[in-house]
């Protein structure tokens, strides 16, 4: 029997108030790519989508459109990797850590201009997991 309610895919809404330094964080830094804009006129704040395999987060200048200091755990595969290319790019304002937690995951976490933390999370295989099984 398949479930009438399936849900598909959380989109977080992340506060902003400078493009650029957003630009220079979310595009420069992490690498993600811009899907869309939207302003409802030349002087209205930016909702923007943004991207990365997989991964679809919304930055707002909207008031209201979430509060600064948002906490995300985004869980992936290949957090390693993903550390070695964001601290090869020698970005200013942050250099993250790469962290074994004693629940099982390997992190990295970035602090965006704006005070949103984004961890980065991969399940691994621990010791005490391992001589448990």
């Amino acid at each position: 029997m398949v479930e009438a309610i399936q849900f598909q895919q959380v989109v977080p809404i992340l506060r902003i108030f400078d493009v650029q330094k957003a630009d220079e964080f979310y595009l420069g830094f992490l690498g993600f790519a811009v899907d869309w804009d939207h302003r409802y006129d030349e002087n209205a704040p930016l909702y923007r989508q943004i991207s990365r395999n997989g991964l679809v987060l919304h930055l707002s200048e909207h008031h209201g459109d979430g509060s600064p200091g948002a906490r995300l755990r985004v869980m992936m595969r290949g957090v390693r990797e993903f550390h070695c290319e964001i601290s090869e790019k020698g970005y200013r304002y942050m250099r993250p850590g790469l962290d074994t937690t004693e629940w099982g995951t390997l992190e990295t976490v970035a602090i965006d201009p704006f005070g949103n933390m984004l961890s980065f999370c991969e399940r691994i295989e621990t010791e005490a997991k391992s001589s448990a099984s």
